[in-house]
């Protein structure tokens, strides 16, 4: 089977959109699955519809990586953007054509650096791991290249400096808060430890735009199990196949004059640039997020696995539906209501993916962070504008206290626990693990007040919530005499 390159797809008469040259606008720290079925495929379709007419140039930011194979196919790559959209399965198919070639810096410095000199180069996109963007005093600036991505980048923006050419504007997707402007403290800090010039540090203030983003779409990746029968499908071998979930949205902090040259609203894409990108951040997080801490332990102690499975049960989607409705985004300011529903209209669709079959057990990893970060602060904010507790978030954290309490020992720094006779493990700090463990023999009042009462986990936030203890024991004891199965049923009457 001959490999994926424009001669092939020539050949095989392919009628779908294919940019074959055109000059290299973006450089792109990242060569993963993420970006490109994210970034890459949003700037294939800017091709498309609005006249983008740009190429994105990969560097590859670790040593090994895919470099080689992204260049034996020419840049070519097939993508699969699969899920449900208001109920109804899809699976889109498109061959991106918007990358140029791929550059290990390791292997070929000169030729990263080279790519400075180019007037076309506008903008800079990254997403290297939330361990990424990270200031490395080890760095120096006559390294071939930095281990770091922002000294790289440092080198780079030099380099661009010299060559008398304007800045960028550099779009960070690193799954970290204020990423854009974390990594120009980073950049600021290899300037002051290089002793580079009072100019050079100007023009990056003055001629670069680092922007803060926010990231969504969930990516599989590379579809190995199916690799082959669709390799046989297309009539091509991809080695890079990339697969991800229909919905996607980027939210972008910066001038709104970005959108001249990065023309989102004219292709019609779910991008969105704006002076704040924190009302976008709490939405993802209290919604989508919430709507996941809220859920996945109760569902799992009802005997489910998947959190598809979930969505095709009306007591366990009723429970989080109301959490949504009733709970989470009466309490969200900021935002526009209809914007909120629309956001959290298509979490079910999410959820239901049939594509993906998300476990509630990987999903509940190191749960009592994410519920403090996740769901508290709407509990807190919705007694603060109700004057009483949301009964379906505060049943989440007897369900997060019943969860944990299934512990029986450790193992290997996680708690064993049992369902149905069955062990599964649960995972989280080991601190937290051994609180637990100490109260594995402890009544539903000890559990609840012992934990409420924990500052270490919660600061003070939930032992001087008036009457949440209570509520939670109430929770706890009904669980204990109804099943947590009824009980999700009968907190959705309150």
């Amino acid at each position: 089977m001959e490999k994926l390159c424009y001669e092939v797809l020539k050949k095989k008469g392919y009628d779908g959109f294919l940019l074959e040259k055109a000059p290299e606008r973006v450089l792109q720290f990242g060569e993963g699955n993420f970006l490109r079925a994210f970034v890459d495929y949003f700037i294939d379709e800017m091709n498309e519809k609005a006249g983008f007419n740009g190429k994105v140039v990969l560097c590859q930011p670790l040593g090994n990586g895919l470099c080689d194979m992204i260049n034996e196919q020419e840049g070519l790559y097939t993508l699969f953007l699969r899920g449900q959209e208001n109920g109804e399965k899809v699976n889109r198919k498109r061959v991106i054509s918007s990358v140029s070639r791929c550059i290990n810096p390791y292997n070929d410095y000169d030729e990263y650096l080279k790519c400075a000199a180019n007037p076309d180069l506008r903008f800079i996109v990254s997403n290297t791991t939330e361990a990424g963007i990270v200031y490395d005093p080890k760095c120096g600036q006559d390294d071939r290249p930095s281990s770091s991505f922002p000294g790289k980048l440092t080198r780079f923006l030099l380099e661009r400096f010299n060559n008398k050419l304007p800045g960028f504007i550099i779009l960070s997707c690193e799954l970290i808060d204020r990423n854009g402007d974390e990594l120009k403290r980073c950049v600021n800090k290899y300037i002051e430890q290089w002793g580079l010039s009072k100019e050079f540090s100007e023009w990056v203030d003055k001629e670069n735009i680092f922007c803060s983003t926010l990231v969504d779409r969930i990516v599989p990746g590379y579809p190995r199990a199916e690799a082959d029968s669709i390799c046989e499908e297309l009539g091509y071998k991809d080695n890079i196949i990339d697969t991800g979930e229909v919905f996607g949205a980027w939210v972008i902090e910066g001038p709104l004059s970005i959108k001249d040259e990065f023309p989102v609203d004219k292709a019609g894409l779910p991008i969105l640039i704006t002076d704040n990108v924190d009302p976008y951040k709490k939405r993802k997080v209290r919604i989508l997020n919430g709507a996941h801490t809220s859920m996945i332990m109760a569902a799992y102690l009802t005997g489910k696995d998947i959190v598809r499975d979930c969505m095709k049960d009306d007591v366990i989607k009723g429970y989080m539906n109301k959490a949504l409705q009733y709970e989470i985004i009466p309490v969200l300011k900021g935002l526009d209501r209809k914007d909120l529903e629309e956001f959290a209209s298509a979490v079910t669709d999410r959820f239901a993916n049939p594509f993906i079959d998300h476990e509630l057990l990987s999903i509940s990893l190191n749960s009592a962070s994410k519920w403090k970060a996740r769901v508290m602060p709407t509990v807190l904010e919705y007694y603060e504008q109700k004057g009483e507790l949301p009964p379906i978030l505060t049943f989440s954290f007897a369900a997060f206290l019943m969860f944990y309490h299934c512990g029986r020992e450790m193992d290997e720094r996680a708690l064993k626990g049992y369902r149905d006779g069955k062990e599964f493990f649960i995972k989280d700090d080991e601190w937290i693990l051994n609180e637990f463990l100490k109260l594995k023999d402890a009544d539903t009042d000890k559990l609840a007040c012992e934990i409420i009462d924990n500052e270490k986990m919660w600061d003070k936030s939930l032992k001087t919530l008036p009457g949440f203890k209570d509520e939670v024991i109430r929770d706890l004891k009904l669980i204990e005499s109804k099943g947590m199965y009824e009980a999700m049923r009968d907190i959705q009457s309150k």
